[in-house]
């Protein structure tokens, strides 16, 4: 069976794909995983077969679009919309525009590859909507595969509307953005009722290449971990909330490990007080033991992983997507958020230390959708379902 996995040039995108992925290629399968250039070091890095399809777009200046509105961005800001542009409420307009740019960058190619390479079946991130044209191009089936909460859910709607015109152009007759089925990597507590055919799926984490060390011994005393995954900081020096975080737990005398890339370095220097350990380009699984509480903002990846372990979130997002996924574990009782403009050291404080104790009712919710992720099929086993979906000839290597 020929696999093709397809995402946008955005890394936790594809760091979402990569468990299912690598179970598809242990059982004998041919995998690729296409996208942008600009990700393909990234890919390489995962061990996985890349490709290059489209055209590099200004992912970076698209997300920075929609960034959540604050007073902390001026009064223009806090008070509505920018001077010469619509409402910055991370709304859809803002967040389509993302999705059809990539869309309209990568199609094209994407037709030609999954028709040359005789293409058995297309795996896609949700909002890479290039992934489920090409397939309906070529008459193969298409599997999405979700890396959180399934937040586009109300959009389908509007979402095939917008992307008719594109399916049309590549004779993609009866595109469902939704396509056959759709892997949900997340537990009980956090999913979305839905109508289509879900493929629950454990969550194994995967966080990128790691090569830092793991933190040093505890000492018995409550850890808290800080980090603010990799997107914020590329939007803007100001977006990254993880050093000041940081911090301002640390000046409480609260025990931090701050987890950052080499990138972000930079961003802690004259604010991080040495009494915090940083850890630099160790992947999220390997800080976590040992932790019992994170703060962060609200990435997907992050929450996954962070539930993995069974710890409870303190959250302050600053994109849409965050915010949805920060909202479904405050209603699971695994956590609390915080806006930006409410997470001053004072709250942040609070907050950190009602979530602490080991027997309150945060670890316990915590630990339920914990064990909820340890029930669900492994990429092993998921992988063994998407055979049945593939199209005719599956099989041939």
């Amino acid at each position: 069976m020929r696999v093709l996995f397809c995402t946008w040039a955005w890394p936790s995108h594809l760091y979402a794909l990569v468990p299912l992925a690598w179970a598809c290629r242990a059982r004998g399968h041919d995998v690729v995983v296409a996208s942008q250039p600009a990700l393909l070091d990234e890919i390489a890095r995962t061990g996985l077969p890349g490709t290059a399809v489209g055209t590099d777009v200004d992912s970076v200046g698209l997300v920075r679009g929609y960034v959540l509105p604050s007073a902390a961005d001026g009064p223009s800001a806090a008070a509505g919309p920018p001077a010469g542009g619509g409402p910055r409420t991370g709304g859809g307009p803002r967040a389509l525009r993302m999705v059809l740019d990539n869309a309209e960058s990568m199609t094209a190619d994407l037709v030609d590859l999954v028709r040359g390479e005789r293409v058995d079946l297309v795996v896609h991130d949700p909002t890479a909507m290039a992934g489920p044209i090409a397939a309906a191009a070529a008459g193969v089936p298409a599997v999405r595969h979700l890396y959180g909460t399934d937040l586009l859910l109300r959009a389908r709607g509007p979402l095939t509307e917008a992307l008719a015109p594109l399916a049309a152009r590549h004779g993609a007759s009866g595109f469902d953005p939704f396509g056959a089925a759709t892997v949900d990597p997340t537990p009980t507590g956090l999913q979305v009722p839905t109508d289509y055919r879900r493929l629950p799926m454990r969550h194994v984490p995967y966080n990128g290449s790691s090569r830092g060390p793991r933190p040093a011994e505890g000492g018995g005393r409550p850890r808290v971990c800080v980090t603010w995954g990799h997107t914020m900081a590329r939007l803007g020096p100001d977006r990254f909330l993880g050093a000041r975080t940081a911090a301002a737990l640390a000046a409480a005398g609260i025990q931090v490990v701050l987890a950052v890339s080499e990138a972000q370095l930079p961003l802690l220097d004259g604010v991080v007080p040495r009494e915090v350990e940083v850890v630099v380009d160790t992947a999220l699984d390997r800080v976590l033991p040992g932790c019992d509480l994170v703060v962060s903002h609200g990435g997907a990846g992050t929450v996954l992983t962070t539930l993995r372990h069974g710890l409870p979130l303190l959250l302050v997002p600053q994109l849409p997507d965050h915010a949805g996924h920060a909202r479904r574990v405050a209603e699971a009782g695994a956590g609390e958020v915080l806006t930006r403009d409410e997470a001053t050291p004072e709250r942040l404080l609070e907050a950190t230390r009602r979530l602490l104790p080991q027997d309150g009712p945060a670890r316990a919710a915590a630990r339920k959708l914990q064990a909820e992720m340890a029930a669900q099929p492994s990429p092993a086993e998921v992988a063994e379902q998407l055979e049945g979906y593939a199209g005719e000839g599956a099989g041939h290597l």
